[in-house]
């Protein structure tokens, strides 16, 4: 089985969050159940990856870079995050406490050691902080793993 990262862009408009479900869903298709995906749930890419990765039927492991990691999430994405972290056949909790840049930095390089490929729902551009989707984007590059880049045509964050 392929093992599929995600990192991606959070805050994503009500339309772009549908065009990157529609590019994400198109990727996977061709996996079906021959897949593991990798994601930290936070709203926007991670969660539609990890709710396409359920929806196919494929097994979803979850990594929590912090014990207040769900506290920083914005209070609306709660559910959805409880909700695919039930579905998680493995959780790798991180040894955070605080929900930092440092935490997310170190989950990012943990998603993107683990997996076989990588999907990054990227604009392009630098990372606005440590640990942001550049950053992991180039560890992944540094290793050799295959990148995918998936962004709608003529959005912006």
């Amino acid at each position: 089985m392929i093992r599929i990262g995600i990192t991606g862009h959070r805050n994503l408009t009500p339309d772009v969050s549908r065009a990157t479900a529609a590019l994400i869903d198109a990727h996977l298709t061709s996996h079906g159940r021959a897949m593991v995906g990798l994601s930290c749930l936070a709203d926007g890419a991670d969660a539609l990856f990890a709710e396409a990765v359920v929806a196919a039927g494929a097994p979803l492991e979850v990594i929590v870079p912090a014990r207040e990691y769900r506290d920083g999430l914005p209070a609306e994405h709660h559910p959805l995050y409880d909700r695919l972290l039930s579905r998680a056949v493995r959780v790798h909790a991180l040894p955070h406490v605080e929900s930092t840049p440092r935490a997310h930095a170190e989950a990012g390089r943990l998603l993107v050691e683990g997996c076989d490929r990588l999907v990054a729902v990227w604009d392009g551009e630098p990372a606005r902080g440590p640990g942001g989707t550049a950053d992991v984007v180039a560890h992944a590059r540094s290793l050799g793993r295959p990148v995918t880049v998936l962004w709608p045509e003529g959005a912006r964050r």
